[in-house]
């Protein structure tokens, strides 16, 4: 599953992202990468470990939505329906 957010670019500067994966690794655990940065800059990157999918599902979406309310716009989700009162609009 990806979601990728990006804000609106100011005049003077690239619009920064927020990129959201969610996986399976071999062990049968999910891993939670998220990537974050300026477009054409630095970027940084985080990875978190769930052994169960609806809990790393959970913290996906939390982790959307506290995205959502600092200005982030979702530009594409792969993998997934939208869920119930999701701010998300196709």
């Amino acid at each position: 599953m990806r979601i990728f957010m990006q804000t609106k670019a100011a005049p003077n500067e690239a619009p920064r992202y927020y990129h959201l994966i969610l996986q399976q690794d071999l062990l049968g655990g999910w891993s939670l990468l998220r990537e974050w940065g300026q477009t054409g800059g630095r970027a940084s990157m985080k990875r978190e470990f769930y052994e169960q999918r609806d809990v790393a599902e959970g913290a996906m979406m939390g982790v959307r939505d506290q995205q959502l309310r600092k200005g982030f716009q979702v530009m594409f989700c792969q993998g997934i329906e939208a869920p119930s009162g999701s701010r998300y609009e196709p």
